[in-house]
């Protein structure tokens, strides 16, 4: 009866040993899905417009949606990231400062959140265009990247690239990226009307 007790006492201890003898889960790191990027491609915008540029085939050209907007307001939304480049026009009359002042105060509401911004000068002398891209970096910033153009007498377009999604700049990094190129290409084929 010893010798049945010991050889069960043995194989439970044999069974626990093996069970024992897992690991332990391990969560997985987190990632994101891969992006595929489309291929770059631009199309002219210039449908009796104060401007004209040139855009991506993958984005659309709509009317600015909002209450407040005026009539050369426009969105180039990418339906494909859900990002929209929002652009507004104005025409300068004497009051191109009070414009540079409100892109400030509109930039300004991003410092809170942003870790960095980087200016990056446009002079684009041949068409009479210039202005500033302004690179904002931070994990929680709503807009990464804003513009403004001018050529100081009759026009100023600002802009500013949005996602409609929660902010996580960290992931979207490849797209704000890619999207980024876009806007500098817009910038450098701009020109007025």
């Amino acid at each position: 009866m010893a010798i049945k007790i010991s050889l069960a006492f043995l194989l439970l201890l044999f069974l626990l040993l093996l069970a024992s003898c897992r690991q332990a889960p391990v969560p997985k790191p987190r990632a994101f899905f891969r992006i595929d990027m489309p291929e770059k491609e631009y199309q002219e915008f210039d449908a009796n417009f104060p401007y004209s540029f040139e855009y991506p085939m993958y984005a659309e050209i709509k009317k600015d949606p909002s209450p407040q907007q005026e009539p050369w307001w426009i969105n180039i939304d990418v339906p494909e990231f859900r990002a929209s480049i929002h652009l507004s026009y104005k025409k300068v009359d004497n009051n191109l400062a009070e414009y540079l002042d409100d892109t400030h105060k509109l930039l300004s509401r991003h410092i809170a959140k942003a870790t960095g911004i980087r200016e990056d000068a446009i002079i684009n002398e041949s068409e009479n265009v210039y202005g500033i891209i302004y690179h904002i970096r931070g994990p929680g910033v709503a807009s990464t990247c804003q513009f403004y153009v001018t050529d100081s007498t009759g026009h100023f377009l600002r802009g500013a690239l949005y996602f409609n999604v929660v902010p996580n700049n960290d992931s979207l990094a490849p797209v704000i990226d890619f999207l980024k190129d876009d806007i500098q290409h817009l910038v450098s084929t701009l020109k007025w009307n």
